[in-house]
């Protein structure tokens, strides 16, 4: 049987589980494990949750953080937790503003109580937008149980025997990391364990940037004589920057809030390459949303590019893509329609006066804090970027063959001074012959955390030129006659920085400094007018003056 059979098949089985649980026929077991597992990316626990799912409804819950305002990423664990429902769990809703507090103070304990009320109507706002029925559901906010006597003795227990590094470690990849960390950051993740047993469920839910922190439960809650729990991670859905989307970063998500013009602005200049399947968040929209929600999804084309198109399929909707039958801006314009239809009902509740006043002071625009030019720290946070944290390296590729489930991506092996060559997949089909590839002489970016392109781990980006337009040019970058794989890359002025370890995607490191990554008139790659350089020279492009690098 083939993969596409197989996702048909798999496909069928789930629209026919949607259909009995929208009718409220029962579901068995086994349906219902499909229905809580579907679009997860990983699992921790599944025998345990069969196990139960054999005998009773599980009890999940899904926590926030009241810190900045939700945005329509929210929607993709909105859609899980309909997905919930209709499998009969019992599903709660944790607003967590203490935590909000203890992750560098992200929401000021004087506006804490406004965002817990703010993100309590938004919430709500939205899962009656997808038609979840608020009754099934149980709210409740931190600080109504994580200030009790048990839970702060509980504290106190768990701080004896997490160490400090276990503890940093949690909550790498979701409390803000600055160079000195406060004691409250620390403290996070171990209280995060403990609502799984003060809340009574059998399940926590969450993204997978959270896994650190569940797997500290996992080793650390049956110390404390409380039972090991099941716990369930969506992947993280890019922004429209190919980023995580992020509260704090205006141009990677569309508020709730933003009237339709707005949305139609920010989804004009969301990235979404033609033919890339790869960090983009418009076809993530698609899948983890609005094929969760409903059974198609509607291309808008004009008739002379065929008229509209039906798809009742995810799969078909990204191997189209990737093959360039959709048009970036097809795609858009109608991910543009259903997510308006998705915001309406937000929009109009929020018309109300009490709570167009409740969204304005729980965030007051800053530019009217007077306060907030004392020390901005917004400012400080931005000016520690610096190009030296790349680790950009030159690149020789050994082999280059086409993707095996992917017309438009090639699966290179390139060396560059490891062990090994590193796997890399790049979308350079439509722009560069193989012939072309094969033993040249390449550019990558190195530090990237590796991300899976169409089943195939990708271990470095492949840097290159690109000028848009009818049709689109890229053109790899070139280095200087005589380089090596291994020499190192680096930006006129900084030679010295030492590139990190690994870029972490919330800091969106390379996205901000790529914005001034250009092809100067001379054909020379440039980081805001400063020459990108080895030991031997420029780095440099054959024809493509005025470019873009990515």
């Amino acid at each position: 049987m083939g993969l596409g059979s197989f996702h048909q098949r798999l496909q069928f089985s789930l629209l026919r589980v949607d259909r009995k649980a929208t009718m409220g026929e029962q579901l068995n077991p086994e349906e219902k494990f499909h229905l809580i597992t579907r679009n997860l990316q990983e699992v921790l626990g599944e025998d345990k949750l069969k196990t139960i799912l054999q005998e009773r409804e599980l009890k999940v819950y899904w926590g926030t953080a009241t810190t900045g305002k939700p945005h329509v990423a929210y929607f993709v664990p909105m859609s899980k937790i309909a997905d919930f429902l209709k499998a009969g769990c019992e599903v709660t809703i944790l607003f967590a503003d203490l935590h909000a507090y203890l992750d560098n103070m992200k929401a000021p304990w004087e506006l804490l109580e406004l965002r817990t009320q703010y993100y309590e109507q938004v919430i709500k706002a939205m899962l009656e937008s997808i038609g979840v029925p608020l009754d099934k559901l149980r709210f409740i906010k931190g600080t109504d149980f994580q200030l009790s006597r048990e839970y702060t003795l509980d504290v106190y227990r768990l701080s004896s025997i997490v160490t400090e590094h276990d503890a940093k470690k949690a909550g790498a990849e979701v409390v803000k990391q600055v160079e000195h960390p406060l004691l409250s950051g620390l403290l996070y993740p171990g209280l995060q364990a403990l609502d799984e047993e003060y809340l009574k469920v059998d399940a926590q839910f969450g993204g997978v940037d959270q896994r650190k922190i569940f797997t500290l439960a996992e080793k650390y809650l049956p110390s404390l004589g409380y039972a090991k729990r099941i716990h369930m991670m969506n992947p993280m859905v890019p922004g429209l920057t190919g980023a995580k989307m992020s509260s704090s970063e205006e141009e990677s998500k569309i508020d709730l809030l933003d009237r339709k013009e707005e949305v139609k602005k920010k989804l004009k200049k969301a990235f979404c390459e033609p033919g890339n399947v790869q960090n983009n968040g418009v076809l993530s929209f698609v899948k983890h949303v609005l094929f969760t929600l409903h059974t198609e999804f509607v291309v808008k084309r004009d008739a002379k590019w065929g008229g509209d198109k039906v798809y009742t399929d995810y799969e078909e909707v990204e191997k189209d893509f990737a093959e360039e039958h959709i048009h970036p801006g097809d795609l858009k314009a109608s991910v543009e329609v259903a997510l308006n239809k998705l915001l309406d009902p937000i929009r109009k509740k929020f018309e109300s006066a009490e709570l167009r006043k409740l969204a304005n002071t729980a965030y007051p625009d800053p530019s009217k804090n007077k306060g907030a030019a004392k020390g901005n720290p917004k400012k400080a946070e931005g000016d520690d970027i610096a190009p030296s944290q790349l680790d950009i390296r030159v690149g020789k590729v050994v082999s280059v063959e086409k993707h095996p489930d992917a017309d438009s991506l090639y699966l290179e092996k390139i060396d560059v001074g490891e062990a090994e060559p590193r796997t890399v997949v790049s979308g350079l089909v439509a722009y560069v012959s193989q012939e072309q590839l094969q033993d040249r002489l390449v550019v990558l970016l190195c530090n990237l955390k590796p991300q899976k392109m169409r089943g195939v781990e990708s271990q470095a980006m492949l840097l290159c030129a690109s000028v848009e337009g009818e049709p689109r040019r890229v053109e790899p970058l070139d280095p200087p006659e005589g380089s090596s794989p291994g020499e190192r890359v680096f930006v006129e002025g900084y030679e010295a920085g030492k590139p990190d370890d690994e870029l972490k995607p919330k800091k969106k490191v390379f996205e901000k400094l790529q914005v001034d990554l250009k092809i100067s008139g001379e054909c020379v790659a440039q980081w805001k007018e400063k020459d990108l350089m080895t030991k031997l020279g420029q780095i440099t492009c054959k024809t493509l003056k005025g470019g873009n690098i990515s």
